[in-house]
């Protein structure tokens, strides 16, 4: 079985946003978030999804195709809270269990551990410790200035684990969030992290570092020395604070190839999309940006804002999300994913196919910067055709003067 690893260390901005994600597109969430899980294991087993979970770059990616806002803190909490209503009721089928939650659910981790492990065998012991060992050093081990209010623990039932953590500061109105796995973690005080994702602020307090090692030993001889170190430089990806998503947040090369891809007059060229042929362009679209979600590289998820294009986002950036769209990528995708329990792969196979023929086609392709405004302008413009629909309200026609602008 082929596996993608996603091990290095990567930082970047989260806007702080708040309020409640709307019913009709929290249903939506869970229903292709649990499907995109099952897709992944079953190419790739269970350890892939705890794999992709501990990457930020596609954990925000991933959080983009579900139709959240692209580049908020909100993306933790939805979609940690989507997956656990999704893979839970299928724990004895895909074997992985998401405990935790936000606020006073972050509390009940040890309790639902416990129950989990009376089911399973699983050491509840050693994962509580697990879970209260992460909490305790990204809330107090290392002094950043956030403060944990979201804390998700996610188990397989060997005992691999992923931890997702976020925390808030209110003077700089930023969050941080914290990504652990188990396979990467040799000691929980000494550089445990998969990843820390959030704006870099220079001087911080990490005794979680490997370099403090003579620090902590100092400390507990009580003698006078400074314990404070300083994070080594990481690969940044900064979310910006602007709610509308710029072509400067994207790999216009990507995208282009994958809008250009899902025009009907591509598909007959590629006999491997055939099963797809009845599908429109428009979910065509959106299927390409999932299926790179499933099977794509650590190394094309550096542009997130980009799976934005496939169900827009529910605060109307880039686009209102397309409801009927969204149900036909769900359908599809659940669909693939039932027919190749049974052993027919054929429909897995033409959705993989997407993101590998998008990828050809990218080689060759010119991207227009000029085209990205039109592409979105065109997008909302139509949405009201897709049963578009934001935290505002459903999506209506053009009037006179926007149709003008085609």
């Amino acid at each position: 079985m082929p596996k993608l690893h996603f091990n290095s260390v990567r930082s970047a901005d989260l806007p702080l946003h708040y309020g409640q994600v709307p019913p009709w597109l929290a249903q939506r969430m869970s229903a292709l978030g649990g499907a995109i899980v099952e897709s992944i294991v079953l190419e790739y087993g269970k350890s892939a999804v705890l794999s992709r979970l501990s990457d930020p770059f596609w954990f925000q990616a991933f959080g983009c195709v579900l139709g959240m806002d692209w580049h908020s803190s909100g993306i933790t909490t939805s979609v940690m809270g989507a997956l656990k209503k999704a893979v839970n009721p299928m724990f004895k089928d895909l074997g992985i269990y998401v405990c935790g939650g936000k606020g006073r659910h972050s509390r009940q981790t040890p309790l639902e551990l416990m129950q989990l492990s009376e089911r399973t065998g699983l050491n509840g012991d050693a994962l509580v410790r697990s879970s209260k060992l992460t909490a305790k050093v990204d809330n107090t081990a290392i002094q950043d200035g956030f403060q944990i209010y979201l804390h998700t623990f996610v188990v397989t039932d060997t005992g691999e684990w992923t931890v997702v953590q976020q925390g808030m500061n209110d003077a700089s109105g930023m969050a941080r969030r914290y990504h652990w796995h188990s396979e990467q973690v040799k000691s929980f005080v000494e550089n445990p992290h998969t990843f820390i994702y959030g704006k870099n602020q220079g001087e911080i307090l990490n005794l979680a570092d490997t370099g403090a090692a003579h620090a902590k030993t100092s400390m507990l001889e009580i003698v006078k020395e400074k314990p404070a170190i300083m994070l080594p430089e990481i690969q940044r990806l900064v979310m910006p604070r602007h709610h509308d998503v710029q072509s400067k947040d994207v790999d216009l090369k990507r995208l282009g190839a994958v809008l250009t891809l899902a025009q009907e007059r591509a598909l007959p060229d590629f006999e491997s999309l055939l099963l797809l042929e009845g599908v429109g362009p428009r979910t065509i679209q959106s299927l390409a940006l999932v299926s790179e979600v499933i099977h794509g590289a650590p190394s094309r998820f550096t542009d997130p804002a980009r799976f934005s294009f496939a169900h827009g986002g529910k605060d109307g950036h880039p686009f209102p999300v397309p409801t009927k769209v969204y149900d036909e990528t769900i359908e599809i995708l659940k669909t693939s994913v039932e027919k190749a329990k049974i052993g027919d792969q054929d429909k897995q196979a033409a959705i993989k196919s997407l993101t590998l023929v998008a990828q050809r086609m990218e080689k060759n392709f010119e991207p227009e910067e000029e085209a990205f405004a039109k592409v979105i302008a065109q997008e909302r413009a139509e949405s009201y055709k897709y049963g578009g629909r934001t935290v505002f309200g459903k999506a209506k026609p053009p009037s006179d003067n926007q149709l003008n602008l085609f």
